[in-house]
């Protein structure tokens, strides 16, 4: 891991924010004395790609609603999020517009009435397409880590589904379970 390594637990992004909190992210990197920011790249409907399609349960080609962020760390791309919701949460709503939602999208979620309750991770290590690598700022043979994060509501449903893709070099993701 190089010095400009960042360690990333998923938990704080998991819950929704107290009325007049920061977003989780720029709260987190202040925590550590640097500066978290983010820039909506696209928000709307899309056609779901077949995999977020499986993940959402929703049929292959139905339209769901995405946000795409470039994550920054001290101004430093440092990673890419795409944030998907079935249309029928999402459509109409402002996690459907490029403003940046007060308390985060997982709050505003929790304001409709869609509260996780169960959340599934999977990480890969891949080589980057040139987009990534170009955004991303990577050398040609750098590979990046893929988190994907399916959550769930307490009847099982999907209610979001998160792709993130960020230079392995600089991450390093920590889990805790506490058992028992």
């Amino acid at each position: 891991m190089g010095s400009g390594e960042w360690v990333s637990t998923s938990t704080p992004y998991l819950k929704p924010q107290a009325k007049g909190q920061p977003d989780t992210w720029g709260a987190e990197a202040a925590s550590r004395g640097r500066r978290g920011t983010q820039r909506i790249v696209h928000a709307g409907e899309v056609v779901a790609p077949p995999e977020v399609a499986e993940l959402l349960g929703v049929t292959e080609g139905e339209d769901v609603v995405v946000r795409r962020r470039m994550m920054y760390l001290d101004g430093q791309p440092c990673e890419l999020t795409d944030t998907f919701y079935p249309s029928h949460i999402a459509r109409g709503t402002r996690l459907a517009e490029t403003a940046k939602i007060p308390g985060g999208a997982v709050t505003l979620l929790a304001d409709l009435g869609h509260v996780g309750v169960r959340v599934r991770e999977d990480v890969t290590a891949r080589m980057p397409c040139a987009e990534e690598r170009e955004a991303l700022q990577t050398g040609p043979h750098e590979p990046v880590l893929q988190l994907t994060r399916i959550t769930l509501d307490g009847h099982d449903r999907p209610i979001q589904v998160d792709m993130m893709t960020m230079p392995a070099d600089r991450q390093r993701l920590r889990y805790e379970i506490r058992i028992g």
